[in-house]
């Protein structure tokens, strides 16, 4: 099977390797020069793609029957060109491609926005808290709009990441000792890499179509994390300070059933905070 993804940072490069490792024939793209010879190193190509080129896309697409959109801004001045350009673009060259069977695109469990830290499924209505995060509603939009008869567009409405290489320690590890604004009730939805990418990997093997969560099973209050992962790691505690309001723009309890009830177990379905994460 020929796979591409367009994005191969944290997230898709663990999936390039985990599609190598299948035999599968993986294309992996980048918009760094710099990052060729270590991508080329993982899959079976490497290329140089800017989404919102047209002639580049379709040339990628061709003869791949599955396509991972696996994309991170680089700042938040760039959400537009990065989500919705590529998007539209996709789109606008996807019907020319009658071979393509699967699109899986990476989306945020952001767009839920504050619903009082009340549980949140795949039916909830979202709400955007900033340009940016309406910015990846209507991405969602217009990916899910090139769906077809024979083309499943599969979005996963991801939970913060944790993994190696970006442990909860090494999230948090800059709040230690610091006193922080409100009572740390708002509630915190994770992931793990091995679950992200073995989701994705699902999808494909299983044609899936339309919006999951991923997110583990059991979210945290935030406050509640961080005195885990300070106690775990032998950081200095953190206090907090009610009488300053929070201003985080999230707090849902994200649900991950109708996953689950597709049939996928989780490796990680909840944080072990005496395994270095």
């Amino acid at each position: 099977m020929n796979v591409a993804i367009i994005g191969c940072g944290y997230v898709g490069t663990a999936v390039a390797h985990l599609w190598t490792q299948q035999s599968l024939d993986v294309t992996v793209t980048t918009t760094t020069p710099a990052r060729l010879p270590e991508l080329a190193a993982i899959a079976q190509r490497a290329v140089l793609l800017n989404g919102s080129d047209a002639t580049a896309v379709r040339t990628l697409l061709d003869r791949q029957q599955v396509v991972l959109l696996c994309l991170g801004a680089r700042n938040a001045q760039s959400y537009e060109e990065t989500y919705l350009q590529t998007a539209k673009t996709l789109a606008s060259v996807l019907p020319q491609f009658p071979s393509m069977r699967q699109l899986i695109y990476t989306s945020s469990y952001a767009l839920y926005g504050n619903q009082q830290g009340n549980w949140v499924d795949e039916t909830s209505p979202i709400a955007p808290a900033s340009r940016n995060t309406e910015i990846l509603a209507e991405t969602e939009r217009v990916l899910l709009n090139a769906a077809h008869g024979t083309l499943n567009v599969c979005i996963f409405r991801l939970a913060g990441i944790y993994g190696p290489g970006r442990t909860l320690a090494r999230i948090f590890q800059r709040l230690a000792g610091t006193t922080q604004p409100g009572d740390g009730r708002n509630s915190s939805n994770w992931v793990h890499l091995d679950d992200i990418a073995g989701a994705i990997d699902f999808a494909r093997q299983h044609g899936l179509q339309g919006i999951y969560n991923l997110a583990n099973d059991r979210p945290l209050p935030r406050r509640e994390l961080i005195e885990q992962v300070c106690a775990a790691c032998n950081l200095p505690a953190v206090t907090w300070d009610p009488a300053q309001p929070s201003k985080r723009p999230y707090n849902v309890r994200v649900s991950n059933q109708k996953f689950k009830q597709a049939g996928y177990t989780f490796a990680h379905p909840e944080i072990n905070f005496l395994d270095g994460t």
